[in-house]
């Protein structure tokens, strides 16, 4: 057992072959033939060069038709349509590829197909019905019941302003698992925070409790060696990748599995922003501290946690054969304060449901909207929304990181900037460093913790969870954290935006261009 151990938590490799063959392989790839195309035109064929890159834009100009003609986001028409006509044949070659979807049709399919199946058990028997909750919820409660999410009381919610303090309750609660563990996170990296899980996981295992580990694929490229679920497998742990990378098929930039969800025995469910990796408990500090956050379910609600997590955890099974019945009939009933709605976002399907349930509460709130976010890209609805709040007196605050962990999209979250500035919104940076978290708090009323950030990629790209509160004792504690953050945060104003430097300006102007895209 200990040789295993030792083995599980041997650094993994990034594989050069999958980098090739990921995204960054295939761009280039594009990219390269753009550029022979225009050196082949430059020098074997100069006279039919003006012809051929005539033909080029006529057919950019004609997608570009079919384009504006199309159901897609205005932000995303826009971006591509700069693309075609900038390099057509780049961004031709690259539109077909991600539309045509090869590396996810399967997965749509099955996605589809668990959907019907498990239809008849997204409503529990101990869900509360839209017309039985306050009003003030009740539109959303209903919206997000059409989708699959039933509100629940008689459950017990906790939250925790620090990844360190939610890694303390998650070990706790690991060690009391006695039927089953469900584990679903978008990074897992071998240092000494999953090694602590590991442990125990594997003990459980031993002891006959059932283990179940899903984690993003792009793990593979530099977290995990890409063979990881096998040795997983050797202690008894059942473990998948989650859309692992394939050569030239994977237009896997979308549709990354960006949720995190830990389900113990259906009775206790964490979710919130830190992955199972050092920074996000601050026993490393790359971009300073580490501001992160959890959130502890326990009770009925977290039956719904449990049926997000078996639905992802079959969209890769060759069969599903899967009992949901047994694991979602595991649930108590907890004395809690207020209701809650766990629920996901998919992008395979039409309902923009994180979007659509944070554009809910700016434009119910009468009093104020806190918000803490890493990322902060926008398309015109939700800037709309933010500045319209403001104008009409609500208190509007983001919280946004100082340090940031990349320079790209915090160069162009710094653009967004003046515009919502300009209409009333504060926004503000954590000066000891990195905001990860990702929660919404209105009028002491609602809030939402979880999984998704204010960017294209979270609200359209990528499969994310959240848990909707209204009038829980989490309510107050967000705000609080809020409070609490703003001590250690400066305004991040019209004054530091000059403090930029010409680099960063530049890197924001040219990739706000193709943002949606991102």
């Amino acid at each position: 057992m200990e040789q295993d151990k030792i083995l599980l938590l041997e650094k993994g490799k990034r594989g050069l072959l999958r980098m090739i063959f990921g995204r960054t392989g295939i761009i280039i790839g594009l990219l390269a033939v753009q550029v022979l195309f225009l050196l082949a035109g430059l020098q074997w064929l100069a006279s039919l060069f003006p012809y051929l890159w005539a033909l080029s834009m006529v057919v950019a100009v004609g997608v570009v038709v079919y384009l504006i003609g199309s159901d897609d986001n205005p932000a995303f028409k826009l971006s591509w349509m700069l693309l075609m006509l900038v390099v057509p044949i780049f961004g031709i070659l690259l539109y077909l590829y991600v539309k045509t979807d090869l590396g996810h049709r399967a997965m749509i399919r099955r996605f589809d197909e668990i959907q019907k199946q498990t239809a008849p058990l997204a409503q529990a028997p101990q869900a509360i019905p839209p017309e039985e909750v306050p009003p003030a919820m009740e539109g959303v409660a209903r919206y997000l019941g059409s989708c699959g999410f039933s509100a629940f009381q008689n459950t017990e919610t906790q939250y925790f302003p620090l990844g360190e303090l939610a890694f303390a309750e998650m070990l706790k609660q690991l060690k009391q698992a006695e039927q089953f563990i469900f584990l679903e996170y978008f990074i897992i990296a071998e240092d000494s925070m999953w090694g602590r899980i590991l442990e125990i996981l594997a003990e459980k295992a031993a002891a006959g409790v059932e283990v179940r580990v899903l984690y993003d694929g792009t793990c593979a490229v530099s977290r995990l060696p890409y063979g990881y679920p096998k040795k997983l497998q050797r202690l008894g742990i059942q473990c998948r990748m989650f859309a692992p990378l394939r050569p030239f098929v994977s237009t896997h930039y979308n549709y990354r599995d960006h949720r995190k969800l830990m389900i113990i025995d259906g009775k206790v469910g964490f979710t919130g922003g830190i992955n199972l990796t050092d920074e996000y408990i601050n026993v490393i500090h790359p971009y300073g501290h580490w501001k992160d956050n959890g959130l502890l379910l326990r009770g009925e609600a977290v039956r719904s946690m449990s049926l997000m997590f078996l639905q992802m955890w079959n969209l890769h099974a060759e069969k599903i054969t899967e009992d949901y019945s047994r694991y979602l009939s595991q649930t108590v009933s907890v004395p809690g304060q207020g209701w809650v709605i766990p629920y996901g976002d998919s992008p395979l399907d039409t309902d923009s449901v994180g979007e659509l349930v944070y554009m809910d509460i700016i434009n119910r709130a009468q009093r104020y909207v806190h918000i803490m976010t890493p990322y902060l890209i926008l398309d015109n609805e939700l800037t709309t929304a933010l500045c319209f709040a403001a104008q009409r007196g609500v208190d509007v605050k983001i919280i946004m990181p100082h340090i940031p962990d990349a320079e790209i999209p915090f160069a162009l979250a710094h653009t967004y900037y003046r515009r919502l500035l300009d209409g009333g919104v504060q926004i503000f940076e954590y000066v000891p460093g990195y905001v990860h978290a990702k929660v919404f708090v209105s009028d002491d009323t609602r809030a939402v913790v979880g999984t998704i950030n204010l960017d294209y990629r979270s609200l359209y790209h990528h499969f994310e969870c959240a848990v909707y509160h209204h009038q829980t004792p989490v309510v107050a504690q967000v705000e609080q954290d809020i409070q609490d953050t703003l001590t250690k945060s400066i305004p991040a104003d019209r004054a530091l935006l000059k403090q930029d430097s010409l680099l960063r300006k530049l890197t924001g102007a040219i990739t706000r261009l193709i943002a949606p895209l991102m």
